[in-house]
């Protein structure tokens, strides 16, 4: 959530962030009065408390004679004491919902606006031409015997699918590339839960405005997780970290889920967008100052990926309307998808800076040895969407497909994909 202080010092830059976004400007007032009805609570139980127990102490040194009248008297502040804590609790109660409600502060040259409204910051690689009709990544994985969906709907519903033969392999191959590169980079490798806790799901984020993209096991009151950022996020929640010698990065491997709600009628063909599917989450704890730094820092692994992959991607600064209500800025990494004619994403990298780390209790030791909330930064360094690029980018006339070379050596060797059938 965003730091109470800047709420009461600067609320005009929390509407601005508001405005920005499209969202409830009227929200920062509501949360601004709640929070100063928080203090006066709070003010108002410790100063009868306090009454309470200097009472107390005249009870013990008082005459036979004098006690009778204090002792109604402390009757009386015991109940006013238990009103007044009372009242603390609903209004503190208020006052958090309020303050967790208001999405991150955008950083201020997000641009504003909605999901049109990205910047794009640059176009990288040539767009593939053919001298023949393409085919889109379905066709093209029927013909390679990669991608099944007719059975993936007949098991398990509509966006599922099967990755089969050279398209398990080809998935398989993504995901260790990538770790490779993690690893290279420094990440600690986490094979990650895929059910977290409400209180997790909720730190991150993900049970506001994204609620209807996630699946709950309702008997287990737990959720599965849409991407590993949850996990990775949940991983030092309630802990003090040392960030003495730089970040903490790790790198989560886990199957993912999401409901895809409101999608009805988008990207049915295929598994741009499925219920299911894996992805490597690279999830970085640092000093606030050090975020933007590791954000680029990212940015720039993602981008190396889709390069050394002979992908033409751009990369798009999003629009604070567009961004998730835990990132401060959000870069999009999108694929040229030829059968499509345009760009479509493939991965992103978000700085939370440190809202999910107040939500979820995560602190370092800052200068002076005080403790303040870490930044939290999250990017996707393969996910099975990619398969999607692969396959349209490298395609060949008779229907197979060329390897990138770098994939080779994660696939035995295997420089070209051929058709089944």
């Amino acid at each position: 959530m965003i730091d109470a202080q800047l709420l009461r010092a600067a609320p005009e830059v929390v509407e601005a962030s508001q405005r920005a976004r499209g969202a409830d400007e009227g929200l920062v007032a509501r949360a601004a009065e709640a929070d100063a009805e928080r203090r006066e609570a709070i003010a108002d139980f410790e100063r009868l408390r306090a009454e309470q127990n200097a009472f107390g102490k005249r009870v013990a040194v008082a005459s036979k004679e004098e006690k009778p009248a204090l002792l109604a008297q402390v009757k009386q502040l015991a109940a006013d004491v238990r009103q007044a804590s009372e009242r603390s609790a609903v209004v503190e109660a208020r006052a958090e919902e309020l303050l967790r409600a208001i999405p991150n502060i955008v950083l201020a040259d997000v641009p504003a606006g909605g999901e049109d409204d990205y910047v794009v910051l640059r176009e990288v690689g040539e767009r593939p031409a053919f001298d023949f009709e393409p085919r889109d990544h379905l066709e093209l994985g029927e013909l390679l015997g990669a991608i099944d969906m007719a059975r993936g709907a007949k098991v398990s519903g509509a966006r599922f699918s099967y990755l089969r033969g050279v398209g398990a392999r080809l998935e398989i191959g993504l995901m260790q590339l990538a770790l490779t590169r993690a690893l290279d980079a420094g990440l600690v490798p986490l094979i990650t839960p895929t059910l977290v806790k409400p209180e997790i799901m909720a730190g991150t984020g993900f049970l506001g405005e994204h609620a209807d993209a996630v699946y709950r096991v309702e008997s287990e009151d737990l959720y599965l997780t849409g991407t590993s950022e949850v996990a990775l996020a949940g991983y030092h929640a309630d802990e003090i970290l040392d960030l003495a010698d730089g970040p903490l990065r790790y790198a989560g491997w886990s199957t993912c889920y999401r409901l895809e709600a409101g999608s009805a009628g988008k990207d049915t063909r295929g598994i741009i967008r499925t219920h299911q599917f894996d992805k490597l989450e690279m999830f970085s704890y640092v000093d606030p100052a050090q975020a933007e730094a590791e954000h680029a820092r990212m940015l720039a692994m993602q981008e190396a990926m889709m390069t050394d992959l002979g992908l033409a991607y751009r990369v798009i600064d999003t629009a604070a309307g567009d961004l998730g209500s835990s990132a401060a800025r959000k870069y999009d990494v999108e694929a040229w998808v030829p059968t499509q004619g345009r760009y479509r994403e493939l991965t992103s990298t978000s700085n939370c800076t440190t809202y999910q780390a107040r939500r979820l209790a995560i602190r370092h030791r800052a200068e002076g040895g005080r403790t303040a909330p870490v930044a939290t930064l999250n990017g996707t360094l393969a996910t099975t969407r990619w398969i999607v690029a692969i396959l349209e980018t490298h395609q060949q006339e008779d229907g197979s497909v060329v390897v990138p070379e770098v994939l080779r050596p994660h696939l035995g060797g295997l420089d070209v994909l051929e058709p089944i059938r």
